[in-house]
């Protein structure tokens, strides 16, 4: 067949053989620069962060150095330190911030360490746990209204065991602190049950060979695995603790003892109308959780860092 083609036949390729050389041409050079096509679905996700956080953070960011009476670009962040109830608000958000993400994480070890067995009821166990995930922290605060009140549940028996008077665990610190621990401790407990599974079970196996008691292999196989992933889990539910808005308001006492960076914020951006100083306020929130965490990852660097056997 290719004899009876003219030369000016063999030598000319038709449009469509041309497209087709041009797009294999463009596949083989991108792909010589290490770009595939699969790269191309992550545009959306980029494009998704920019609009939605990027932006708002740099926009934020710039808003902060406009102080809404004028003078020094660090006048909202001069303004913040020199006031004793806005500055107090960083005390108060960490002390219920870094509580509720350690106790979460330590609760979530055994928990979770028994969980990565077989056993009878285990899926009911775990949907359990992660039930508060589905209530949100509306619904949250209002059951713990409900059981912890002055009048709710818990009290009418501490009331009826001869108590002088209602336990006060509703609007204030303590109210606050449970909320942030029944919201938070799904993520963690999934997180660790995560990295506890790539764990690779016969590490424990050897060394109970080797005649190692249950405690010795905790102490010395599965923690030192494990502590590098409940470093991450611990910035995470940390991040979600003290960004604590809504039971800082319904469980706590949001003008006093659960006055949190959060709160401190709204009202200086849409009461006071002062939006640059929210802004500050923000950028503030952003700097200390920056700070923890990194503290956090710089420890969580020292620890082992070799292979875990497994998937973690």
């Amino acid at each position: 067949m290719t004899a009876l083609l003219s030369p000016r036949d063999r030598e000319s390729p038709s449009p469509r053989d041309r497209k087709s050389l041009e797009r294999a041409s463009l596949k083989h050079r991108l792909a010589e620069k290490g770009v595939d096509r699969v790269l191309w679905l992550l545009v959306p996700g980029a494009v998704f962060v920019v609009l939605l956080f990027v932006y708002p953070f740099l926009y934020g960011l710039q808003l902060s150095f406009q102080p809404k009476g004028g003078g020094s670009p660090f006048q909202n962040y001069i303004t913040f330190f020199s006031d004793s109830y806005l500055a107090e608000t960083v005390w108060i958000t960490l002390r219920l911030g870094l509580p509720a993400a350690l106790f979460n994480v330590l609760a979530s070890i055994p928990i979770a360490f028994r969980m990565r067995g077989r056993f009878r009821g285990k899926r009911a166990l775990t949907t359990l746990l992660v039930v508060p995930i589905t209530l949100g922290t509306v619904l949250t605060a209002e059951g713990l209204l409900a059981f912890f009140g002055p009048t709710g549940w818990f009290n009418r028996i501490w009331m009826a065991l001869g108590a002088d008077e209602p336990a006060k665990l509703t609007h204030n610190y303590w109210g606050v602190l449970f909320s942030l621990i029944i919201t938070g401790f799904p993520f963690a407990f999934l997180l660790t049950l995560s990295y506890l599974s790539g764990i690779d079970p016969t590490l424990e196996q050897a060394a109970a060979t080797l005649g190692a008691s249950k405690r010795q292999r905790f102490r010395t196989i599965t923690m030192p695995l494990l502590a590098p992933g409940l470093a991450v889990t611990f910035c995470l539910s940390f991040v979600l603790a003290f960004s604590v808005f809504p039971s800082a308001v319904m469980v706590g006492n949001p003008a006093g003892e659960t006055h949190v960076m959060s709160i401190a914020a709204y009202e200086t951006a849409l009461r006071d109308n002062d939006f640059a100083m929210g802004s500050a306020i923000a950028m503030l929130m952003a700097l200390v959780m920056l700070i923890v965490i990194g503290v956090v990852l710089i420890w969580r660097a020292t620890l082992y860092r070799g292979a875990t056997g497994g998937k973690g």
